[in-house]
């Protein structure tokens, strides 16, 4: 295979530099810790960007899922909601804690969070803890009646914006609804530390407790006391200022993927057995993936074999958590259509450094399929 390979999303470092300063600056300064200024900047300067008082950076989303979830009081036993369609990361930390999760299903409307499904799950588990909202693939989930039943019920919400850094609902940005808002910043998200995760609130005291928990739960002596479970989970210096870095550039990157995802379709919209992702007027998406779903005779294995023979990446839709099993056991709460969202969609490449060219071969490669 001698093609170049177009990645599905990979890390794409900043033209100015600007991560390999502050990394330097992290060098320079011998700060190689878990501490530092790049860690405070980061905290300060991404809560300055999404418009939130109190962040804190940690080693993974997961990570800030988990301690949204002990922040919030979930304990053993405890039900929490979560979306089906969501990457096992939003789920996984239920578990962590021996908490319970009932999954919920999906809408057509935003690909996330049915409202519907929420309130019948709300009327069969109204002992619910917390609510896990995820914004998928860089789509908004319709925040406005999901926090209002959530404070009807007198619910922790929690938004896992790991996809969504930079989309904005009704003009604010995904993350800052909730109690509580997580980030991530893998190798393949719209800005990346190569791995790591941010929290934010805007409660000052429990994101105190958060960092506190996430350094080992160490107490203020002059000995290693610690009263309470600790955790290994802050963010290095060094990550941090590769952060810093990517944030200056942001912006840039939700551009780019709102670019690639509107020559997709302008590429193929003719093709009527193609759906596309929800497109609402509340919604400025970051569109962090292209997705698609084909409801005719070529099927989303048929694509995702023609890309890969030409050696471009890409992949199906998040198989839902109630279909996964791990998860089997418990309880979903929804339609069909997070079930047939898997089964008859993919996502197409979006990496912010492809190419117009690049773009137009892989439009090429769908586009034979239909011939």
């Amino acid at each position: 295979m001698t093609e170049d390979r177009i990645f599905l999303s990979s890390p794409h470092m900043s033209d100015q530099g600007y991560e390999e300063k502050y990394v330097k600056e992290a060098f320079d300064t011998n700060w190689i810790a878990p501490l530092g200024e790049n860690v405070d900047l980061f905290e300060k300067e991404l809560g300055e960007k999404v418009g939130i008082n109190y962040a804190a950076a940690l080693s993974s989303g997961t990570a800030a899922i988990h301690l949204a979830l002990k922040a919030a009081g979930v304990t053993r036993g405890d039900i929490v909601f979560c979306p089906t369609l969501t990457f096992s990361a939003s789920a996984n930390p239920i578990m962590y804690e021996g908490a319970i999760p009932v999954f919920i299903g999906s809408d057509e409307k935003t690909w996330n969070m049915d409202v519907e499904a929420l309130k019948e799950a709300f009327l069969k588990f109204p002992n619910v803890k917390a609510v896990i909202v995820v914004h998928l693939y860089g789509l908004s989930a319709d925040m406005e009646p999901i926090l209002e039943l959530c404070r009807e019920h007198g619910v922790a919400v929690i938004e896992d914006a790991a996809e969504s850094l930079g989309t904005l609902y009704k003009g604010q940005y995904t993350g800052t609804f909730g109690d509580y808002g997580i980030y991530s910043f893998n190798g393949n998200k719209i800005i990346t530390t190569s791995g790591g995760g941010m929290l934010v609130s805007n409660d000052q005291r429990k994101v105190e407790k958060i960092r506190f928990w996430a350094t080992q739960s160490r107490d203020a002596a002059r000995h290693y006391q610690h009263s309470e479970l600790g955790y290994n989970y802050r963010m290095s210096n060094v990550l941090a200022g590769i952060g810093r870095g990517q944030l200056l550039v942001l912006d840039d990157r939700v551009e780019k993927k709102r670019s690639i995802y509107k020559k997709y379709k302008s590429g193929l919209e003719d093709i009527l057995e193609i759906g596309w992702m929800p497109d609402n007027e509340w919604d400025y998406a970051n569109y962090w993936l292209s997705c698609i779903t084909l409801n005719g005779k070529v099927k989303p294995i048929e694509v995702m074999d023609a890309l890969e023979k030409r050696n471009i990446e890409s992949r199906p839709i998040w198989k839902p958590m109630h279909l996964q099993p791990y998860y089997s056991e418990f309880s979903y709460i929804g339609n069909n259509f997070a079930e047939n969202l898997f089964n008859n969609g993919l996502c197409l490449p979006s990496d912010t450094k492809m190419t117009e060219e690049q773009i137009d071969k892989v439009i090429a490669i769908v586009r034979a399929l239909y011939k």
